[in-house]
């Protein structure tokens, strides 16, 4: 799409003119960057603001747009006085006092979203839930390109949406957060899919409902709606007037599982496509995720064939499920990415036999006491570390044995006592990671290497 014609569609959805706009980028991480660059490369009238002092994308900034006025520290009301519209990165709170006084006085608040929307004539396809999204996401995004498709992947998830655009893309798959739902009208998907709803990220959101409701956005338009039929908050999203397809583990739907002669199979409608064991995914979640991923695919037709073959060889992402090394008879798995309650609880039922589990962290607010059932049912032990370890302590009311410490490595010179030959160690903290660590990657990588230190 030519410049003319986004700023058109800018102008018809948004209200974004560069006569008439004056836009604040509110944060300056990759997102708010790939947002700078956007509005710099089609002409518009905008100041970049973060409340850090030094913003990771500082320098990039002024190195390529060294005339955009910038301001970091402490909000200012000054700094959004004259703004028509936010672009808010993610990561930063609506909640804050300076957006929403920009908002009362008429702010219209935008993500780069909404910009993406507005530049692409290509299907998008948009993947959002507690848990998998991101499996999902790099899952379909394998299957189109396998299947001859110039794919472009991200989102929340690695590359931000800004950056993916380029001309000879033929379809694009996004993970999105309820962070950037909240702040997104204009995207329209193709086929879209909520996988399913837990307690996640309540310090920032209100409670469960409005958690579910911003998912819910991802359903803007009238594309198919693919839908996790255990889920009963997400089938309660259902438009009776709208394409649906919907997948289960444990009831009939339309991609489903069954048993044939002693074999588990994945079955669309009553197809079997191949069996469970035929899947390099690894964990009982993960089969849920390899039918949304079917689906998806399924909506944009995509051969089954060749979507079914990259199932045989995905063998998922870093630090979801991560088999890191077998040492003494005692698997050790890398599950960092699980940063919230259902995370941890999906991985523990993948498990036919009982593990040493390594959790904590910075629990976001939520409620713990989830994880007492499973913990008691599948955990031999467990060793808690973090802010929250003693929140989630208390939570577990002594249905397994629990051992603290003060770092990963502890955890896993720990873990190593306990854990005998047939079982695994798991790292799944049920929490964010940001109390010790950078990011969940981090915790994931020394998690990994104290593992690969100890078989050494």
């Amino acid at each position: 799409m030519d410049k003319a014609a986004i700023k058109q569609k800018l102008q018809e959805i948004l209200g974004l003119t560069v006569e008439h706009s004056n836009v604040v980028v509110v944060g300056l991480g990759k997102t708010g960057f790939s947002v700078a660059r956007f509005l710099f490369d089609n002409g518009f009238k905008f100041a970049v603001v973060d409340n850090r002092l030094k913003p990771p994308f500082m320098d990039e900034l002024l190195n390529k747009i060294p005339d955009i006025p910038v301001v970091t520290g402490a909000f200012e009301a000054s700094a959004f006085s004259k703004s028509t519209h936010l672009i808010v990165s993610p990561g930063l709170s609506l909640d804050e006092k300076v957006i929403q006084q920009a908002v009362i006085r008429g702010a219209v608040i935008l993500s780069d979203i909404d910009l993406f929307a507005c530049t692409v004539n290509q299907p998008v396809i948009a993947v959002t839930g507690s848990n998998g999204k991101s499996t999902v996401t790099v899952l379909l995004g394998e299957m189109a390109k396998a299947a001859g498709k110039k794919t472009a992947i991200g989102g929340n998830l690695g590359t931000p949406a800004l950056e993916l655009v380029k001309e000879k893309i033929e379809l694009y798959v996004l993970e999105l957060s309820s962070f950037q739902l909240e702040r997104t009208s204009a995207l329209k998907a193709v086929a879209a899919t909520v996988l399913n709803v837990t307690p996640d990220h309540m310090d920032r959101h209100a409670g469960i409902n409005e958690y579910a409701e911003l998912k819910k956005r991802v359903f803007n338009g009238t594309g198919v709606m693919v839908l996790n039929a255990d889920d009963a908050i997400v089938m309660s999203m259902q438009d009776m007037a709208r394409e649906t397809v919907t997948f289960s583990i444990d009831k009939e739907a339309d991609y489903h599982v069954e048993w044939f002669q002693g074999v588990e199979y994945l079955l669309h409608g009553e197809r079997q496509l191949l069996p469970v064991t035929a899947l390099a995914l690894q964990g009982r979640h993960n089969i849920a995720n390899a039918m949304a991923a079917l689906a998806l695919g399924h909506a944009v037709k995509l051969q089954e064939h060749i979507m079914c073959a990259t199932l045989r060889s995905f063998p998922g992402l870093e630090h979801r499920m991560q088999r890191v090394a077998e040492i003494n008879g005692v698997i050790w798995v890398n599950d960092s990415k699980a940063t919230n309650v259902g995370a941890s609880i999906a991985a523990l039922q993948g498990y036919q036999h009982r593990v040493v589990l390594i959790a904590g962290g910075d629990a976001k607010g939520a409620d713990m006491r989830g994880l007492a059932e499973v913990v008691k049912n599948n955990v031999k032990a467990i060793i808690l570390m973090g802010t929250d370890a003693n929140l989630i302590d208390r939570s577990l009311k002594g249905a397994v044995p629990v051992r603290k410490a003060d770092t990963i490595e502890q955890a896993v010179t720990i873990a190593a006592t306990l854990a005998v030959v047939g079982e695994s160690v798991l790292l799944s903290p049920a929490c964010a990671s940001i109390d010790q660590y950078e990011n969940y990657q981090e915790r994931g990588e020394k998690f990994s290497a104290a593992v690969r230190k100890l078989a050494a």
